[in-house]
């Protein structure tokens, strides 16, 4: 039996070449061409103005809440359902997380419920696009300039994706992506920040280089960080950049194939497919048992591994993360949608590198294991 691993990137273009240019050149550090000729094109495939590369998507999160300068203690409305980079970024920077519930059909922030929670305190929205679908823009834009709040805008799992047929990743005051392996491009780690602000993209390139002044290098105002990308991962970038197209009608083909193999299994139920903005990307592929399933995730993915089927949970919530629990955070704070999906999702091999038969395969072996239970 074959084992299917969770996933598998693609690296058949131009990877090795521009690598190899790295190498020939000796420009492997952060200092490199490629560093340049990746932001520029990132940038202009998101519509933005500046792009500020960096070694991965936590800390992208990180020097975009340090570079608005908000007080100790201002809050920023975010969705409870997402990757702790998103909440640990806010309360590294003195501020205060406040989570919202998601929506049960596309797994985003629930809109509806964000202007409730907005305070004289609250400074800005961290929007979280997930999994597959973008988040409603249009409503959130409208909230942040009725209460002159800035917007947070992680777009880590959105390459290539839109919102009512523009990029996700230009509607932020702020914008981040990540580069693990697992996303549509990938530079093994890295990130990047976006803005059309000048005075942002300065101050988030300073933080990315330890706040080095520009007239005196080694004398700092304030304490930065060495978040710099190499000129290798860029040049992974920049190669993978340029089959972005390919890559989406991969994935959107891939997710598409997975929801007809799988429609007719009683015991699980799908992001949405599509909304009136935006058709899903299928970032990964996850499924989430329906509650007469008396098996939780965590066994059902078990049942999976024993039958070499590579699978992930899904976010645990910001709201229950013990970490936060100590630090006196959302103290009896219950989000059900949130919970279920944490509970009762998990996602399939979904790599760029899964071919048909496996993919065929993986729905096979889900199926007999939903029987089985």
């Amino acid at each position: 039996m074959e084992s299917i691993p969770v996933n598998q990137p693609l690296l058949d273009g131009n990877e090795k070449k521009y690598l190899n240019e790295c190498l020939d050149t000796g420009w492997i550090s952060s200092e490199g061409p490629f560093i340049k000729l990746f932001e520029d094109r990132f940038a202009a495939r998101m519509q933005r103005k500046f792009a500020i590369a960096v070694s991965n998507g936590s800390v992208a999160l990180d020097a975009a809440v340090v570079a608005l300068d908000l007080k100790d203690g201002d809050e920023i409305i975010l969705p409870s359902f997402t990757i702790i980079s998103c909440a640990a970024a806010i309360v590294r920077a003195g501020c205060k997380p406040v989570v919202i519930d998601s929506d049960s059909k596309t797994w985003n922030i629930k809109v509806e419920d964000i202007e409730p929670r907005i305070t004289p305190r609250t400074k800005a929205i961290m929007v979280v696009h997930m999994y597959g679908l973008p988040s409603d823009m249009l409503p959130i834009l409208k909230l942040a300039k009725k209460y002159n709040l800035k917007i947070i805008e992680d777009a880590a799992e959105m390459h290539g994706q839109t919102y009512a047929q523009k990029p996700c990743g230009s509607f932020g005051d702020i914008s981040t992506f990540s580069f693990y392996p697992n996303k549509h491009i990938t530079t093994g780690e890295g990130g990047m920040i976006l803005t059309d602000d000048s005075r942002l993209a300065e101050r988030c390139r300073s933080l990315r280089n330890l706040c080095f002044k520009p007239e005196k290098r080694f004398v700092h105002d304030e304490l930065g960080w060495n978040l710099r990308m190499t000129n290798l991962q860029a040049a992974l970038g920049v190669a993978q950049l340029e089959r972005l197209d390919e890559f989406v009608v991969r994935k959107r083909k891939m997710g598409l194939r997975y929801r007809e193999l799988l429609n007719d299994c009683s015991e699980i139920e799908f992001q949405t497919t599509e909304t009136d903005y935006a058709k899903n990307i299928y970032w990964v592929y996850g499924v989430v048992l329906k509650d007469h399933v008396k098996a939780d995730a965590e066994f059902v993915m078990k049942k999976l591994s024993d039958v070499k089927v590579g699978t992930r949970p899904f976010f645990f919530p910001m709201h229950e993360q013990p970490v936060f629990k100590k630090m006196g955070l959302f103290q009896n704070e219950i989000y059900p949608v949130a919970e279920r999906l944490a509970r009762r999702g998990f996602y399939l091999p979904s790599g760029l590198a899964l071919t048909d038969t496996q993919l065929t395969e993986v729905a096979s072996r889900l199926k007999t294991v939903l029987k089985g239970l």
